[in-house]
């Protein structure tokens, strides 16, 4: 059961959404989709997402779920208007109340929003089963850069969110409220202990310094030997050390602030304000 894997890839911010797909039916995942956003204007378009919604129409796919590996901070997710139109359900992981609670707290949301993932169909727990028709997925907890990451692994498929990049560029940073490098370093070896031979499928792109090209699927072997960050020999120790030091260096993604408050909502806008408008919040020298 070798997954379908198609691959769509946003340049402004970096992001590979993916549509996983049960090789013996119709039946299909989307995975990480993108909301296009403006910051300068406060503007939003679905030409992402409508470039997935034509490629289903296209392939006659029924969707059965849109997943999101994380809370993204750095894109602004377009899964609720995937969901709707493909009458599809919506997963996170379990511990997206954790990173609701840490950021409702940040941006002041107030009561109306609720802060027990109840704006997902599914909360995922690490080793649960993810079903698109015939084919049989697996949920796995990898939290450190945030506490809410999960893997998905359709047979010989995994999609790690941000806890992998490339082997040439590394990991993910964990510097963001909740985010523990220790913990990032064992993630990656539940990653690691899958089959050499499973294909690793990343959220991000940067092109690491002297490639001249995008890239964006690597294998279990080639992350455990070649990780620039935590390939073979490099300890535990020595990954904090190197993350930690490297985090201080960092700036914020450009768009951290919206994507974080839309992306704890499922994607959502926080409600209209009392003009009938929607507002973002800026919080002056918080992050």
């Amino acid at each position: 059961m070798k997954p379908i894997v198609t691959t769509f890839f946003d340049e402004p911010t970096f992001t590979y959404s993916y549509i996983v797909q049960d090789p013996s039916s119709k039946h299909c995942a989307i995975i990480d989709s993108v909301l296009d956003f403006d910051y300068a204007s406060g503007t939003t378009s679905t030409a992402s997402a409508d470039a997935i919604l034509r490629f289903i129409e296209q392939q006659q796919l029924s969707v059965d779920w849109v997943l999101e590996t994380h809370v993204h901070a750095d894109h602004l997710s377009a899964a609720p208007y995937l969901a709707e139109r493909c009458g599809a359900k919506l997963g996170i992981g379990m511990n997206i109340t954790i990173v609701q609670d840490t950021f409702g707290k940040a941006f002041n949301a107030g009561s109306e929003f609720c802060r027990d993932g109840s704006q997902f169909d599914a909360l995922f727990n690490d080793g649960d089963s993810i079903y698109i028709g015939s084919l049989t997925g697996k949920a796995i907890h990898t939290p450190g850069h945030t506490p809410a990451c999960m893997t998905y692994v359709f047979a010989d498929a995994a999609f790690v969110g941000d806890t992998l990049f490339m082997p040439d560029y590394g990991t993910a940073r964990c510097d963001f409220p909740g985010g523990d490098a220790a913990t990032l370093y064992r993630s990656i070896q539940k990653v690691f202990a899958l089959p050499d031979d499973t294909r690793l499928f990343m959220c991000h792109d940067y092109k690491a310094p002297g490639r001249d090209s995008y890239a964006n699927e690597t294998s279990v072997a080639e992350e455990r030997q070649h990780n620039i960050h935590v390939g073979e020999g490099i300890s535990e120790s020595d990954f904090v050390k190197m993350r930690q030091a490297r985090d201080a260096t960092l700036a914020m993604p450009r768009l951290i602030l919206p994507s974080v408050q839309v992306n704890m909502r499922a994607g959502q806008m926080p409600p209209a304000e009392e003009n009938g408008q929607v507002y973002l919040k800026v919080p002056i020298n918080l992050f």
